[in-house]
């Protein structure tokens, strides 16, 4: 029995650098902590970002008009190839990992989730990192997540996780925009405090992931309100996932 579980969710622009691509080593110093979780009797479920990505490189153009077919399209490209670099990278660590796809409607009650909860608790029974992600090729627009952060927060509660560690490319929530002078990560937010004020709204283009700063705070609140400690913190720097775990001040903490 594992002493404690851990949901990570990992967003495009961790993965991605300024030219759509995904940076190989990012995703090893990922496994590479997930790795050292697993050393320390910590299982970890991976909600990972990136297959859009990696299926525009494939395709390069599409010629497909509708764009949440087109969005379907390179994921169902790019997710194998995802999959294919966790595969190799995890068994580089002498591990094993397995992709569980869902739909919105699956974590509705019933005999879906009663299934998808077996299918977790069987892959971390066996030591094997359940990869999760949405089944873009059957989701219907009703019942799509709003992004991976939804998914990764009901991944959370499906399994009683212990914490929730949202990485993106920011250090956290800042009290304004992060470039602008005299503005400081939020180091701790109860679910009722008012931050909403300082959430910036950015466009994002197609590549990048649905969600922004304001989805991932919503998010947060959510599920710190389930008891569920969450973490909004910079993918990117090193040991953020082990610091995160060891109790170090890092990132923007939510609590009930």
């Amino acid at each position: 029995m594992y002493k404690e579980r851990v949901v990570i969710k990992v967003g495009t622009n961790v993965i991605t650098n300024k030219d759509n691509r995904i940076v190989k080593p990012v995703l090893d110093h990922l496994v590479q902590q997930i790795a050292e979780l697993y050393e320390r009797n910590i299982m970890t479920v991976l909600v990972s970002s990136g297959s859009v990505i990696a299926g525009m490189e494939v395709m390069g153009e599409s010629h497909i008009d509708d764009k949440v077919t087109r969005r379907q399209v390179f994921s169902a490209i790019g997710q194998p190839r995802m999959m294919r670099h966790y595969y190799n990278l995890f068994q580089d660590y002498g591990m094993k990992c397995a992709q569980v796809l869902a739909t919105k409607r699956d974590f509705n009650p019933g005999n879906h989730r009663d299934n998808m909860v077996n299918c977790y608790e069987g892959l971390m029974s066996e030591g094997v990192i359940p990869i999760a992600n949405e089944d873009d090729a059957v989701s219907l627009t009703k019942s799509m997540f709003s992004d991976n952060d939804e998914l990764a927060s009901l991944v959370a509660e499906l399994i009683n996780a212990d914490k929730l560690i949202i990485l993106t490319d920011t250090n956290g929530l800042y009290t304004g925009h992060p470039d602008e002078k005299g503005t400081e990560v939020i180091k701790n937010v109860s679910v009722d405090q008012n931050v909403e004020k300082y959430v910036q709204t950015i466009e994002k283009g197609e590549a990048e992931g649905r969600g922004g700063m304001g989805s991932k705070l919503n998010i947060a609140k959510q599920t710190a309100s389930k008891n569920i400690p969450t973490f909004i913190a910079n993918g990117k720097h090193k040991r953020v996932i082990l610091d995160i775990v060891e109790g170090k001040s890092v990132g923007t903490k939510f609590t009930a």
